[in-house]
């Protein structure tokens, strides 16, 4: 088998965009007003790769322990304010403050177990391996999080009354608000469970396909792709789990009052 990847010519790449051509044209004829997001998500998707893929050439050739641990913050900052921007409510410092904690808490913990017990890569800031894992394991926290308080707070807002039926009952804010955050973690965890349930038959991973098409062993690729799944696992699951412990307080007072 041969080793090396194969190039695609610059003219090949071009010739992908004409599904994007394809679906703005789509798009246009069932009137959904959804061109411009289209190429503008499309233009950030290609300079962000390009300016990534020039930085990653310089970190690789020269590897640097400050810098890599600045761009996996980078990375965790920029997920903790996109998750803030992706729910539409307005969310309070609190409860900002929790999912700031959440995330982080969440991502770093298990980067750090992978990297020491699982994986170990040595040295600890070997980029090969340090910046792919902590993409995949920081990007999929904060999907699984954006869920999280998404569902919590839509949730919240549609029971209040019956929240506040239950405080006036004699019940603790833990209690009454029992079935929402349960659907919230619910709904953080399930697309992670889904993605594993149809792993291997319904797709090949990213990092697996990419592996495999460098030429690495498809045994060896497995073995990256499951240990990275398990990691991404615990990741969103410690992640929520945190959030939706210390989240829902944040709409009580000191008194167990409901403020919202």
């Amino acid at each position: 088998m041969e080793n090396v990847i194969r190039d695609i010519e610059l003219w090949r790449l071009a010739a992908g965009y004409l599904f994007i051509i394809l679906l703005i044209a789509f798009v246009r004829w069932r009137g959904l007003n959804r061109e411009i997001r289209i190429i503008v998500s499309t233009a950030r998707m290609t300079i962000q790769l390009v300016l990534v893929g020039y930085i990653l050439t310089y970190i690789f050739e020269e590897p640097n322990p400050y810098i890599i641990t600045f761009i996996v913050l980078f990375m965790l900052t920029f997920s903790i304010i996109n998750t803030y921007k992706q729910v539409a409510k307005p969310l309070s410092k609190k409860l900002k403050q929790i999912i700031a904690l959440s995330m982080t808490a969440g991502s770093l913990l298990t980067l750090i177990y992978f990297n020491f017990v699982v994986i170990h890569f040595q040295p600890w800031y070997e980029p090969h391996y340090l910046i792919p894992i902590a993409g995949m394991i920081i990007g999929n926290s904060m999907t699984g999080i954006t869920l999280g308080v998404k569902n919590l707070v839509e949730g919240i807002e549609k029971e209040k009354h019956l929240i506040e039926g239950a405080l006036m009952l004699g019940a603790k804010p833990e209690a009454a608000t029992k079935s929402v955050v349960n659907s919230a973690f619910d709904s953080a965890i399930l697309p992670t469970i889904n993605s594993m349930v149809g792993m291997g038959i319904v797709f090949l991973p990213g990092m697996m396909t990419g592996q495999i098409l460098a030429g690495i062993n498809p045994i060896i690729a497995i073995e990256y792709q499951i240990a990275v799944l398990l990691g991404i696992a615990g990741s969103v699951a410690l992640t929520v789990m945190i959030f939706t412990s210390f989240g829902y307080k944040t709409f009580f007072n000191d008194r167990q009052q409901f403020i919202k």
